[in-house]
């Protein structure tokens, strides 16, 4: 098998690519590719435990709270103890973190431009199905 016919070549390959362009478009906002399956997540659904949002961003829960470290220096969340676990957290963007949005999607939709433009409308919505598919999302 050559490299052509590895998926998981072809999708790591891909992947580093495209977070490697994000980060650089990140960078303006003094965040890193790191940060942005948080935001992300909390842009979605914010109030959820720091379990949760571990859960959702597939890192661990140590990892998560370093994350939220660096969120929360910037500004950009808060924590809420749980009324009934003083250990729990519940994680709220602040307004600042909510202003972001509309900027950090437009700057995900470019990357997602970029390396979407070789491929048709067609092609494109295929590949989203397939790759939805794939993933049993």
């Amino acid at each position: 098998m050559n490299r052509q016919e590895s998926l998981g070549y072809l999708v790591s390959h891909l992947n580093v690519a495209i977070a490697n362009e994000l980060d650089q478009r990140l960078k303006r906002y003094q965040l890193d590719i790191k940060l942005w399956p948080v935001l992300f997540a909390l842009w979605q659904e914010e109030g959820i435990s720091q379990t949760e949002l571990s859960k959702r961003c597939d890192v661990a829960n140590y990892t998560m709270t370093r994350l939220l470290d660096q969120l929360q220096v910037q500004g950009l969340i808060t924590r809420h103890q749980e009324a009934d676990n003083r250990r729990a957290f519940q994680i709220f963007l602040t307004d600042e973190g909510k202003a972001l949005e509309q900027d950090l999607i437009r700057e995900a939709e470019r990357v997602n431009e970029l390396f979407m433009a070789e491929l048709d409308s067609t092609e494109q919505e295929t590949l989203m199905q397939l790759l939805i598919k794939i993933n049993r999302l």
